[in-house]
Order: C-alpha cells, then sequence, then structure tokens
C-alpha cells in the first residue's frame, strides 16, 4: 500500500500538494517534521507527527526529525494569542536532550536501508550572517503574503501586534527545508494543519533557488488535521495541565488514565492516529464501542497500545494494576509510591507512626480521616458492610489498626461504599 493511503484511511490527511500521492507510490523520499524544544519533554499532542514519521519509515522513507534549537528560541506565533517567552540556549540545549530519547522510542536510527535522522536547525541557523540570510533569503518572502497568514493577521488585530521575531519564523522554517533539501535530499515536510503556509513558504523557496525554469515539483507538503476532543477542547490539555511523554511529568498511571478516559465520540479516531493497529482491528472495536459502550473496550485497547509505545511493558503493567485498584482490586501488592500516585486527588491526612503502637481503632481512623463525622456513623458503617481497609471490606467493628495495615510502613487507603476514599500518610 501507498502510504499515502495509509494516512488518507487513518484521517491524517488535511491537505497535501499535488501529485504527491503518485510520487510516495513511485520512490523513496525523506520526509522531516519539526518538534518544539520549548519544554523539556514533548507532550501527547507531540505523538501525532511522530507517529507520521514512523509510519514514513515503516513504507520504506527516511525519516528526518528536526529538533529546533534554532528556531525554538524564536517561537512560532502559529496559534498563539502572545508572543512566548524567548528561551535562553543552554535551556534550549537541555531540553533537546530530554526530546531526543523520546524520539528515539518511535524511529529506528540503525535501519539498514533508511535509517531516522535527528537534526539541530541551530548548527545552520545559530551561524548564518544577517544580511546573508536577508539577501538570499529575504528577498524571495513578500511582507503582503506574510501578513495575509491567518495567525499573523489575528496578531496584528490584537493589542499586543507581533514583533519582527516572530514574523521572522515563517522565513526561518522555509530555510530548514532548503538546508534539508541541500543536505539530504529531503523533499517532503509534514505538520499540523497550521503549519500549511509555512511549508508551502519552504516549498516555493527551494522551486525558486533550486529549480530548472521553475517547472519541476521538486518539494512536496502533507498536513494532518489538528487534533481536539469532540467537545472542542484542546487535545492532551487537562484539569492537571498538559500530559508529558517523559515519566517524572505525567506518570505511566497518569498517561494511561487520560486514555482510558476519551469519549466514545473521539476513541476510534484515536485509534487511527495513536496506534499501529489495522484496520480491520479498529472496525471491530468501532463496533463494540456502538454495540457495547459500557465495556469501554475500546478505550482500555487505546490506553494498552499508547502507554506501552510510550513507556514500555512494565510500566504499562504497573498502570492497569493500579487502574484496577480504583475498582477494588488488591493494594498491598503495590509499593507505596504507586499508591500515591493512584490516590494523589483524593483528601489525605496524616497520623504519627506512634499512633499504630497505641490501639488506634478503625473507628478512631475513620472520623480522624473524614470518612465519618462521628465514632457513631463510623460504627454504623462497619455493621452495614461499607467500610473497606486496603480495599478488604472490615467486619469487625472494634478493629485495631496497626502497622501491618500499612502499605510499606506509609500509607493507609481508606474506602466508603463504592467510591469515596481517603488517604492517611503515616509520619
Amino acid at each position: 500500500m501507498n502510504v499515502f493511503d495509509e494516512f488518507e484511511w487513518r484521517g491524517l490527511v488535511y491537505d497535501a500538494t499535488p501529485g504527491l500521492r503518485e510520487l510516495l507510490g513511485q520512490e523513496k523520499l525523506t520526509a522531516y517534521i519539526g518538534f518544539d524544544p520549548t519544554a523539556a519533554s514533548l507532550h501527547v499532542g507531540s505523538l501525532l507527527p511522530i507517529m507520521n514519521l514512523a509510519r514514513l519509515q515503516r513504507f520504506g522513507h527516511s525519516p528526518i526529525a528536526i529538533a529546533g534549537g534554532g528556531t525554538g528560541m524564536i517561537g512560532d506565533p502559529s496559534g498563539r494569542t502572545l508572543e512566548r517567552q524567548l528561551l535562553s540556549r543552554e535551556k534550549v540545549e537541555e531540553n533537546l536532550e530530554g526530546i531526543k530519547a523520546q524520539l528515539a522510542r518511535f524511529l529506528d536510527f540503525d535501519a539498514r536501508e533508511n535509517p531516522a535522522r535527528i537534526v539541530n536547525n541551530a548548527d545552520w541557523l545559530a551561524s548564518i550572517p544577517l544580511i546573508d540570510f536577508l539577501r538570499d533569503v529575504g528577498k524571495y518572502f513578500t511582507v503582503n503574503a506574510m501578513i495575509a497568514k491567518e495567525s499573523v493577521r489575528r496578531r496584528m488585530e490584537s493589542e499586543d501586534g507581533i514583533s519582527f521575531t516572530e514574523l521572522s519564523y515563517m522565513l526561518l522554517q522555509a530555510y530548514d527545508f532548503l538546508v534539508l533539501y541541500d543536505s539530504y535530499g529531503c523533499r517532503l515536510q509534514m505538520g499540523g494543519s497550521d503549519q500549511w503556509g509555512n511549508i508551502l513558504a519552504g516549498a516555493d523557496l527551494i522551486r525558486r533557488l533550486r529549480g530548472e525554469g521553475g517547472e519541476e515539483k521538486l518539494a512536496h507538503g502533507l498536513v494532518s488535521p489538528l487534533v481536539t476532543t469532540s467537545s472542542g477542547v484542546k487535545f492532551g490539555k487537562t484539569e492537571a495541565g498538559a500530559v508529558w511523554l517523559d515519566s517524572a511529568l505525567t506518570s505511566p498511571f497518569r498517561f494511561y488514565q487520560f486514555w482510558i478516559n476519551v469519549d466514545d465520540r473521539d476513541v476510534v479516531p484515536y485509534l487511527k492516529y495513536f496506534t499501529w493497529l489495522t484496520r480491520e482491528e479498529i472496525a471491530e472495536l468501532e463496533e463494540k464501542v456502538r454495540t457495547a459502550p459500557q465495556e469501554r473496550e475500546a478505550q482500555r485497547r487505546l490506553a494498552r497500545e499508547v502507554t506501552r509505545m510510550v513507556h514500555d511493558e512494565d510500566a504499562l503493567a504497573k498502570a492497569e494494576r493500579a487502574t484496577a485498584v480504583l475498582f477494588g482490586a488488591e493494594i498491598s501488592a503495590l509499593e507505596p509510591r504507586e499508591v500515591s500516585d493512584i490516590f494523589a486527588d483524593v483528601p489525605s491526612s496524616e497520623i504519627p507512626k506512634t499512633r499504630l503502637q497505641e490501639e488506634l481503632s478503625l473507628v478512631d481512623l475513620l472520623v480522624a480521616a473524614g470518612l465519618a463525622p462521628s465514632k457513631g456513623e463510623a460504627r454504623r458503617a462497619i455493621q452495614g458492610g461499607g467500610i473497606y481497609l486496603n480495599n478488604r471490606r472490615v467486619a469487625e467493628e472494634k478493629k485495631a489498626v496497626t502497622a501491618e495495615d500499612t502499605i510499606g510502613g506509609e500509607l493507609i487507603v481508606l474506602r466508603k461504599g463504592r467510591k469515596e476514599y481517603r488517604l492517611v500518610r503515616v509520619a
């Protein structure tokens, strides 16, 4: 199958230059996508372009990931209402290290025939003389065309306007395409639909400077739709903030939870975008969404596939085990750190370790933790079978809580009914 057809059935083609489908079926192309190093980690919004490069490579094409050390010091105005804070060269370099490691989980840099590459555009942008750049590149761009771009026009109409620095971003991105064309024979740039104008500008610059008579279609572009949820929220944004690929910023459990809580209306497109599942496998899951949505089989498969891919099999197993805890599974096998992560948003309290050596009653602990308003209410809840200690139902009204009832000597999880939890930390 032509990789263009693969992109198309997965809903990944928003726009493309004429003739690209035929070219991808006839030749092995080198293609690139740029990644912004303004944070120490990529987030789930970066997964779609990463997967696009990985799909290209699986079809025999050669992918290049640009870690934008040069353009990242300026920032793309596309989709932004305010100018981003400029980062120091040192901070950009620090961020690049984390991003390179994350890209390596998806792209094969040791493939014999079409190895992936990571390049840093600071290698050429940081050293080009300004006069040379304006003379050799800037003269091919009219200000009229630049301000006609929607993101630029919107910023110009705002109170803060747009700086010359950000306005120049289009020229820098176009020059990147030219450098990659010259250095690696790169003929295709991909990105989100908001990058269409910048990509066409680069393709046009290559045509003007490297075309013979301007007739040959030397460079191409393909853009994918910007991913949003069915409710219109920007993909990857939650109440807790962005969902990062770095496990130190977003734990595998919370990462897994993000995917398993996807709306029924979004899960099939996300299976197409973010997994390697086949058309037939996705069709089966789509049918399950239609006939048995309460089972959430499609969401569970999505969460499994993406968590395994971004992290690893061990992280997936821990995330699934932690998720099962929320539905009443055994807690004692978990580590304190995992339990803390699961119940990070649950009201918590603290008791000194000495209390566990003083015949602390479960009744008193329920009141102290705020799970019962009084000792009488606590006793009645126990008698009714509605109290759980570390997800185990407690039937004994006079139960004493000891160090043996803790998780790793650090935590106690109390539950009332099906969903009302309290976390007690042992100081």
